[in-house]
């Protein structure tokens, strides 16, 4: 009986079954039982936090609070984890004119006033101050100096000049980071143009320590880690997610000793062994990652930049996303277009950016090519398969037409790994000789 797959697309999913001959495998983050009274857990977070106080005896009357929370592109349930937190400051009697919550896009575009709703609550949007980070606002940004890495580190003013600085975050893969949120919420997304420019240059992600799910000597999470202490952050309160976005832990501290405990819980969640590398690998992004092609390309590249590349050399890596924002409209994710778009090839990408290096944004260009060196990455449904093309990458209509594509050129005896959720699974190569 041939088996039936499906992965997430926009809303909803996007079924598909194999040619015959193609051996399928699933990949899946392992499953723990959500949190069912997710207040009540919070609640627990910050009555007993991880070596600080309560944010109640961490702030008084007269002090300036600054909440960073993460933009859109995140599913962090701030809507959740920030009025618990601000019920916390109203104990502590910090006014509401003196608390501030900033919006971490880092270089995405502008959060929309919807946008800050569905992140905050409309109760909460209505009753503070709630802003965007400015990257290239000069006037916004303070200077701290550059790490002993050399990254040049700024921040918004309103985080640094805070006298209680917070920051939200999902602790998930991240492929710079090794795993995300901890500091990172306020290093990148309240940082200047600077800092990101150059995490995100070709140096750091040249480096054998920038990989998927590494912490220790990856130069990415040293950076943001001063950073983040520069700008004075003191208290974060994050979480780790299932593929259904449900919580299954939620931590809040001191950032260090609270990112270390979410971080060894989420390795169990979402590291899974594979035995070998594929010749194809399906990956599911799903709404809100697959509305542009600048973040439904991620699921791709963490596929390729997982510790060892779950795709053989010469392989197939296909994404499903609707790409209804085309590339996708902020200043980033419209540099990372031009680069694709306007380089006559894949070699010219690389070459121009170890020789004159990019703005920031632009690294998804680099990374891609980087990829596309190896392998070969069929976008399925999407809006823009002009687009697609212009950026190096094959468009398809349907999941037939893209493994008709990949039986042309490859024949039907190969194997396929899909990976319902690509941003949420990382595959481990356990196989000791990898080809």
């Amino acid at each position: 009986m041939t088996q039936k797959y499906s992965v997430p697309y926009g809303t909803g999913d996007i079924s598909f079954d194999l040619p015959a001959g193609m051996r399928g495998e699933i990949a899946v983050s392992k499953t723990f039982e959500p949190i069912i009274d997710v207040e009540s857990a919070i609640g627990k977070a910050l009555e007993k936090p991880i070596g600080t106080p309560p944010l109640r005896k961490m702030a008084t009357t007269g002090d300036t609070v600054c909440i960073i929370f993460t933009d859109i592109t995140r599913s962090c349930p701030e809507d959740l984890l920030v009025p618990a937190m601000l019920k916390e400051l109203e104990k502590a009697g910090v006014r509401d004119k003196d608390i501030t919550l900033l919006c971490g896009i880092g270089m995405h575009r502008p959060s929309t006033q919807e946008e800050k709703i569905i992140k905050l609550g409309e109760d909460v949007v209505a009753r503070y101050n709630v802003i965007d980070n400015e990257p290239r606002n000069q006037e916004k940004l303070v200077d701290l100096g550059f790490t002993p890495g050399g990254v040049p580190v700024k921040a918004h003013r309103a985080a640094v000049t805070a006298d209680l600085l917070i920051a939200t975050g999902i602790v998930e893969p991240h492929q710079y980071a090794g795993y995300s949120g901890g500091r990172k919420t306020a290093a990148v997304g309240a940082a200047g143009e600077a800092l990101i420019a150059h995490t995100h240059g070709p140096a750091f992600i040249d480096h054998p320590g920038t990989r998927l799910g590494r912490i220790e000597g990856n130069p990415f999470h040293e950076a943001v880690t001063e950073a983040a202490h520069r700008a004075g952050l003191r208290f974060i309160i994050n979480v780790v997610m299932d593929d259904e976005h449900r919580i299954l832990k939620v931590t809040a501290g001191e950032p260090h000793a609270a990112f270390s405990e979410l971080v060894t819980f989420a390795q169990s969640v979402f590291e899974v062994p594979i035995d070998r590398q594929y010749d194809v690998a399906i990956g599911g992004v799903g709404f809100p990652k697959d509305a542009n092609l600048y973040q439904a390309s991620r699921a791709a590249s963490y596929l390729f930049f997982a510790p060892t590349p779950v795709v053989k050399t010469g392989g197939y890596i296909i994404i499903p996303a609707r790409c209804e924002e085309g590339a996708g409209e902020g200043v980033g994710e419209q540099r990372f277009l031009a680069a694709m778009r306007d380089a006559t090839d894949i070699q010219y990408i690389l070459d121009d950016a170890r020789k004159n290096g990019y703005p920031p944004g632009q690294q998804r260009a680099y990374v891609m090519a980087k990829m596309l060196e190896e392998v070969q990455v069929i976008i399925v449904g999407s809006e823009c398969p002009d687009i697609i093309e212009s950026c190096k990458m094959i468009p398809a209509q349907t999941m037939e037409e893209a493994l008709a594509l990949v039986e042309q050129n490859m024949g039907s005896d190969i194997d396929v790994l899909v990976v319902p959720h690509a941003l949420l699974t990382l595959p481990v190569v356990t196989e000791a000789d990898n080809q």
